[in-house]
């Protein structure tokens, strides 16, 4: 009955994970540039499909395109996604610098990383509705009782609480990082 929210709350904590290693935090990391969209042979790929990403240090980059025919395409949709990287062209790969964040930029990324902390708290507070219908549909049509429903709503709240608990220690993890200098 609640393997459902399970589900949906890992995947919740799963995306949450994920959208923070894409956070500029002043260090390199592929993460940052892996999923842009690149056009290759008439339709769209993200870098990681196209190209070896490795890091040269803690803040540069390297874009290796196995066509090495993509290597301007790829700059240009790094530029044109607005994450603040200036990439720069060699012969067959790019380079990207990542840029120590100022102390204002720093406090913009914690303003995104709050705003994509709620959005997995309002996740795991879908989860919980769709499970409590769930359960109220079963309670309704006599396939459980009015005890096991309430037991099962408890159980989903400590499922609920538990993953609201993750997300504020994600978050604060992340905010050190952050701030850290």
């Amino acid at each position: 009955m609640l393997e459902k929210a399970k589900e949906w709350i890992q995947k919740a904590l799963h995306h949450l994970e994920i959208e923070f290693s894409r956070l500029q935090v002043g260090r390199a990391n592929p993460a940052m540039v892996e999923d842009i969209m690149v056009e290759q042979y008439g339709s769209m790929w993200p870098i990681k499909n196209c190209a070896w990403l490795t890091l040269l240090d803690s803040q540069t980059i390297s874009i290796s395109p196995w066509d090495k025919s993509l290597v301007h395409k790829i700059a240009k949709a790094i530029t044109e996604s607005n994450i603040g990287l200036n990439p720069q062209t060699m012969a067959d790969s790019i380079m990207i610098k990542v840029p120590p964040l100022t102390e204002e930029r720093r406090k913009d990324t914690v303003k995104i990383a709050k705003n994509i902390a709620e959005e997995a708290k309002v996740w795991v507070r879908n989860a919980r509705w769709d499970s409590h219908k769930v359960i109220g549909k079963a309670k309704e049509d006599k396939e459980i009782s009015e005890d096991e429903a309430s037991m099962y709503d408890k159980d989903l709240q400590k499922i609920v609480d538990e993953a609201n608990k993750q997300i504020e220690e994600m978050l604060k993890k992340k905010e050190a990082d952050i701030m850290k200098i």
